[in-house]
Formats: C-alpha cells, structure tokens, sequence
C-alpha cells in the first residue's frame, strides 16, 4: 500500500527486470502458455497424438520467431505439450478388456500407507516384467481385513518402501459424477495413476523385500513423533513436520475447512518458502561471520544456492507432494536468476516459475493448489509494495486482506464453500504456526536425523504451542457462521467474480466499487432452478451400487434412499450425497424416505443427519433402520400441488428385506414419476392389480435392473417415457441386465444409467419432460467411453 493508504499497483523495478529476460520468457508469453495448456485439457474430447505433435512443433516455431503473436503461438505449443502429456498418462490407464481380473504381480510400495480400521490404503508400482497393460505402472489399492476379521490382519505389516508380491484385481480410475462431486478420474490423472484395485487373497499376499528409501525414513520418523509427542498432537506435528496427514480424522478436516487453514496444517508451499528464506538467512550469516567464505563464493550466490538446498530438501522430507515440488522449482528459478546475476522483478520471477511448472508437469492445472498458488502469489505481487519498508504489521494484514478477497471466488468453485472465520483464524495461525510450531517441528525432525532421540523434546515444544490454538479453532470452527456452503454456479460466474475483486482491489479513488458488489451474486448467490408449483424435479445421484434420489418441488425436498456404505469404510452419505445436496443450494431435507434397510441404500443415511437438518423420515415397518414412521400403502402428503402417495408395503406387511421396499408415486401437474427401491415381481404382481396407480412418466428400474424384477407385464403397465438405473459401474452383479434393458426399450422407454451418465436431473414442469446427463453436460477427456446400458 502507499502512504495514503490505497493498494500500490506495478510499484517495483519491473521494468528495468523485464529487460534481463527474453521477451520469449515474459509474462505475455508464459500467459498464452497457460492458457493454451487450460483449453486443451478441458476439452471434451483427448486431442490426438499427432495433432498435439504439429501443435507443439508449429507452437515452438511460432514462439521462438520474433512477431506480435508469439503469445498465440505459446499457447499452441502448451495446448500440443499438455495435449501429449494427458495421452500418455491416458494411455498407461488399465485397458477395459482387463478390468477385474486376477493378477500376480511384484512391485514397491510408494509414498505412505493408510492404516484404517477395516482396510489400508497405499499407492504401488507394478515391476516392469508384468503383464504389458500394468508393467511398471502406478496403482492406487486397498487391503482389507478377511471377512469377519475381530482385528487388523497382516496388512499393518504393509511398509513405505517395501517390496510385495499381491494377487491384485484392478480397474480402469473412474469416480462418480455428482454436483459438488470430487472427480477422482480427474485426480488420477494428474497423479498419473493408471488404476484403482484390491488385495485378492490376502494369505498369499509375501513381503519379498524390506522397507528402504526416504518413505521408510519418513515413516520411522513418524513413528518417533507418535512415541514422543503427546497423542492429543502428535498427528498434527506428523503433518507439520513430514506432511503426513494420515492421523488425522475427518472431523479434524471439517474444522480446518470451517476456520480457513487446510494450506497450514500440511507441508504447503509457504512453508517451503519460510525454510528457503531461513537456509538463505543462515548462508547469509556464515558469509558475515566469516567474510574470507566470499573468496570463493560471493554471498549472494552462497544464498541462492542455500535457499535452493533447504526448498529441495523440505520438499524431500514432504514426499515431493506437488505442492513443495511447485514452490521449490519457484524457487530455483529465483535463485538461478541471482547465480546467473539478472535479476528478476516479481512478475517476471512468477511468469518463469509458472514456465517451469507448466514445462515440468502441465497436467498440474489440474489440481486446485495450483490455482490458489500462483493465484496468490499474482495478487499480491500486484497489489502490495515491492519496496521494503518497517510497517510489517501492517503490511502482514494487507496481504491477508488481498488474498482473502481475490481467492474468494477461486475457493468458491473449487470447493463450494466460504469460511467466514478464515481471515481471523489466519491472522492468528499464519504467524504462530508458521513462525513457531512449523521451525520447532522442523527442527525436532533435523536432530532426530543426527542422533536417535534428539528431537523429542522439539516435538514436544512444537505439540505444546499447537495445542492452545487448536482449541481456539475448534472453538471457532463451532460457530454456525464459521462456514458457508455455496450452490454449484455456472462456468460464467468465476471471470465475473474476478472481474469484482479486481475493482474492488483497485486504488482509492476508483469510483464505482459498490456497483462491483453486484457482480459477486451470480458466484455467491446462483439462481437455483426451483420448480414452479406443480412442477417436480428429480436428481438420481451416481453413488455406486446403491441408490439416492432428490425430489424437489418449489418449496420443499424429499430425499429417497442415502446411498450405500461400509462400516468403517467409504460412505457415500457423507463422500456424495451430501456434497450433492450443498451444491444444489439444499440447507434441509424436509422428508426422507428410505426404502429399505440394505446398506446400498440407507448405508448414508446417519451422516446426512448429522451434516443436515432433516424432517420426518421413513420406512418399511419392521426394518433395521429407525424412523419416524412407517410407509404405508394408501398414505401420502402432497406439497406445492405435487402428490406424494405410497403404494407399498401395506399394513401389517413382514418385513422381508427388498421386497418390504417403500414403492413412491409422485404426481405433478406435468407427469408421474415412480419409485420402486429393490421390489422384485412378487411385489410387482401385487401392484399390478390396480395398474392405474403405476402409470408414469419417469420410473426408478426396481432392484438397479437385476433379473428378479421389471417383469414384461409391470414394465408396460408403467407406460414410462424414461427408466433410470443407479448402480456401479462394472459391478459384481451385472447390474442392469441386458435383458431387463432390451424390455424397457422394447416398450418405450429410453433407458439410463449412473455409470455411463453420472447424476441424472429431470424435469417435469409446463415444457414436459426434460433431463441432463451430468457427464454428457460437463464432458470431460478423462471420461471413459462407456457403451450405453
């Protein structure tokens, strides 16, 4: 900021820098490169090998030439780089024609496993002389205790490092497709995983070699950490010190999203930096102390090389996560500048660090820290002074103030939420955890190095300064105004929200800035899409082999079925339907009606209560779940002119599982839809004796389309335009079955399922029946080609 107080834009020597580099290497240009790299890999289709070679070659002549539209040309060459890059990590994806077999493999451990309470999860590679699809390729996996297992199995002997022999059954990476959704396909490529799988047969599982390397380092070191430091810290000083955030829970990760301090809590980019600087200090010192060192080595140097030392180092002892790999290679272009004594100004320093990023790893667009640092970093380069100055207090807050601001709206998209709490809960952590905490655990893991036992008592000091503040945050993390969820908004509103932090940022003076208020609201505030009266929606959400439906009307939501889970395990509850529910602007689920007790299909139903406020629930009367009240035939509730009316079970009906499913009719002004949870033809013949009631416009396929249920005569007694199918893709059971596919087709329906679709959204309102396909609407190259059911 300048003296009267405004924000000081372009201050610095950046032109007189600029000059020091090529024009080839300027902001302009590394601009285009990244553009061209974010269009290419957004696309919906995989541009071609060939046709990302000629863009590359005609890029880099273009670029290299001296014309006005060498940044074009940069951005043809980063769209054919990303292009080549994206097909081979493509390319190296498990084929489908291999999915689900058995294979006897050899390989390493990588990184650090996840120890849970039914199953670890870890990441191998497959030695090179294994069968041609999976020879030395990287795979995510999970080892599960046997079946009815009373304790953890010979999986805990699973070390960083090590060397294995599994039967493994692997598939191709592929997440679900839901609003608010993590994209695991999307995650998998740019961690260059090419498959997901399973331990099969864990008794034949053999260590063929022992735990060696800077994982099996970092994994000791853990382990001194949790010896040391009392356990109410431990895991945190773990995170801190090695980035190892396996110890902590999920509750601990709601409360550092709710307070704003997720980029703290693990080895993040500005720590790197703290660690860069302090080597550089300490080289800078030496040099001071005994000046004779400049004979040899000029100061300035001996900084640089030091400051690259301690970012290469940090980075080592993180697992060289993508993050500590960002900002080292930031700072080594800094530092190569300074050896190479051409200074740098700031903008030039950011456009040669993006460079080496976007040359290193262009699939790193891909990840949101990517975005949220160099994002950062741009704002308060343009914003805050270059000049040092003695008003650290106040420039400290200047910057919170910037980055809070301009990485709102980025936050927003990529997470959907806002902590409200996230500027005061930083002005507080970014100087006692990062000036405190981080050195003293660091420190605690440099003596521990030297000599077994020296760091303990760093360890200590560090989970003994943490633990006062994790208590002020958890404390904050409580307020129901500590975090704000946001709908899913359109494409569109992010560059507009941008456009509003750029003026809001603008010096004093500028007229107008309460006008670019009003541009936040198509971020903050999206239109939701609600129903007219009379009109229903529905979202069948991909959630795997199970089922969960979101019926709205203009006022009101019913849930029906919450997806499955495992104990102790995934949870789609928590991982799918209710990120779903908060994208789609739903704060309350008014009525939850589950249909039956199976866990595919109430398994999520106790974290939705504990994460939403829910009206009545219920089902089948008899049931392992406990409702509010049971689903009778001939009751029903209507809302905002839709009827809600249920058509099985009747009274005093056994329960019997699937065939106790709660059967739902909704009628609006515009159609019927009918939803049949896992009923199979017993109970599909007793419908039948008033077909009247089955008549609808969309239907749920009873039973996810096994061959127990859509018997030809329940099939046309529907009439249904549209039949929709939730279930896993590639599942165990074969689900739907082909001829349960051909018998809907046969009588008119246009058949859809979540594995091929993603989320499913349907309208019924004044234009008649309409729907959308999550994956055919955001079509993206990771996507595989499934056939259709």
């Amino acid at each position: 900021m300048s003296a009267d107080g405004s924000l000081d834009h372009g201050s610095g020597d950046h032109a007189t820098a600029a000059a020091t580099v090529p024009p080839a290497l300027g902001p302009a240009c590394v601009c285009g490169l990244l553009a061209g790299t974010v269009t290419c890999l957004f696309l919906p289709w995989l541009v071609p090998a060939a046709a990302g070679g000629l863009l590359l070659l005609a890029g880099l002549a273009g670029w290299a030439a001296r014309w006005r539209g060498r940044a074009l040309a940069a951005g043809l060459a980063g769209a054919g780089w990303v292009a080549l890059h994206a097909g081979w990590a493509l390319g190296s994806w498990l084929p489908p024609a291999w999915e689900g077999r058995e294979l006897k493999v050899t390989g390493q451990v990588l990184g650090l496993p996840s120890h849970e309470a039914r199953r670890t999860r870890f990441e191998f590679r497959i030695d090179g002389d294994a069968p041609a699809p999976v020879a030395g390729r990287r795979v995510r996996l999970a080892w599960y205790d046997d079946f009815g297992a009373t304790g953890p199995g010979p999986r805990l002997a699973l070390e960083p490092g090590a060397r294995w022999s599994f039967p493994l059954k692997l598939r191709a990476p592929h997440g679900l497709a839901n609003p608010g959704g993590a994209d695991a396909g999307r995650h998998a490529l740019a961690q260059r995983i090419a498959g997901t799988g399973y331990v099969r047969n864990p008794q034949l599982a053999r260590e063929l070699a022992p735990a060696t390397g800077l994982d099996a380092w970092r994994a000791r070191i853990a382990s001194r950490i949790d010896a040391q430091v009392p356990a109410a810290s431990s895991r945190f000083v773990r995170a801190l010190a090695l980035g190892d955030t396996r110890g902590l829970d999920d509750g601990d990760w709601e409360t550092l999203r709710a307070v704003g301090l997720t980029h703290l809590v693990a080895i993040s980019g500005f720590h790197v930096g703290l660690v860069a600087g302090f080597c550089a200090w300490l080289a800078m010192a030496g040099w001071w102390l005994w000046p004779r060192l400049g004979l040899f080595l000029p100061r300035p140097h001996a900084a640089a090389l030091a400051a690259m030392a301690g970012a290469a180092g940090y980075a080592a002892v993180a697992g060289f996560a993508l993050p500590t790999v960002r900002t080292a290679l930031m700072i080594a272009v800094v530092a190569g500048a300074r050896l190479a004594r051409r200074p740098l100004g700031a903008w030039q320093a950011l456009a040669l660090a993006l460079l080496a990023i976007l040359l290193f790893d262009p699939l790193a667009v891909l990840q949101a820290g990517f975005w949220l640092s160099f994002a950062g970093v741009a704002w308060l380069v343009w914003c805050l002074p270059t000049e040092g100055g003695r008003r650290w207090l106040r420039d400290f807050l200047s910057a919170q103030g910037v980055a809070t601001l301009g990485l709102l709206p980025l936050g927003a998209v990529l997470f959907l939420q806002a902590s409200l709490a996230g500027p005061l809960a930083n002005l507080l952590a970014v100087p006692w955890w990062s000036l405190v905490v981080v050195p003293l655990s660091l420190l605690g893991t440099a003596l521990e190095a030297v000599h077994d036992g020296a760091g303990a008592w760093a360890w200590r000091a560090a989970g003994a300064c943490f633990a006062p503040s994790w208590q002020l945050f958890e404390r904050m993390a409580a307020s129901p105004f500590a975090l704000w969820w946001l709908p899913e908004a359109e494409a569109w509103a992010l560059p507009v929200a941008l456009l509003a932090a750029f003026w809001l940022l603008l010096p004093r003076g500028v007229p107008g800035k309460g006008l670019a208020l009003l541009l936040w609201l198509p971020l903050l505030w999206p239109p939701r899409e609600l129903p007219a009266p009379g009109g229903v929606e529905l979202h069948v959400l991909d959630v795997g082999q199970g089922l969960a439906l979101v019926a709205r009307t203009s006022r009101h939501v019913l849930l029906y079925d919450a997806g499955p889970a495992v104990h102790d395990g995934w949870d789609a509850g928590e991982r799918a339907v209710v990120p779903a529910l908060r994208a789609l602007g739903i704060t309350r689920v008014d009525r939850a009606v589950l249909s039956h007790g199976d866990l595919d299909h109430a398994g999520g139903w106790p974290a939705i209560q504990r994460t939403l406020p829910t009206g009545s629930s219920s089902g089948p009367e008899g049931g392992p779940v406990q409702v509010d009240r049971p689903c009778r035939a001939g009751e029903g509730w209507e809302w905002d002119g839709v009827r809600f009316a249920f058509l099985h079970p009747t009274a005093h009906f056994p329960y019997l599982r699937n065939e106790s499913s709660c059967v739902l009719r909704i009628e609006s002004a515009h159609g019927a839809v009918l939803l049949t949870g896992d009923i199979g033809e017993v109970v599909e013949r007793r419908l039948l004796r008033d077909p009247r009631r089955l008549r609808a416009e969309v239907v749920v396929v009873p039973h996810h389309g096994s061959d127990e249920s859509s018997s030809g005569a329940f099939v046309a007694a529907t009439g249904a335009r549209l039949a929709l199918v939730s279930a896993g893709r590639g599942n165990r059971f074969g689900h739907p079955r082909e001829a349960v596919v051909r018998r809907w087709r046969h009588h008119g329906a246009e058949v859809l399922a979540t594995p091929r679709s993603g989320a499913i959204r349907v309208w019924l309102d004044a234009d008649g029946l309409s729907l959308r396909e999550r994956r055919a609407w955001r079509r993206r190259l990771w996507y595989p080609d499934d056939p259709p059911p």
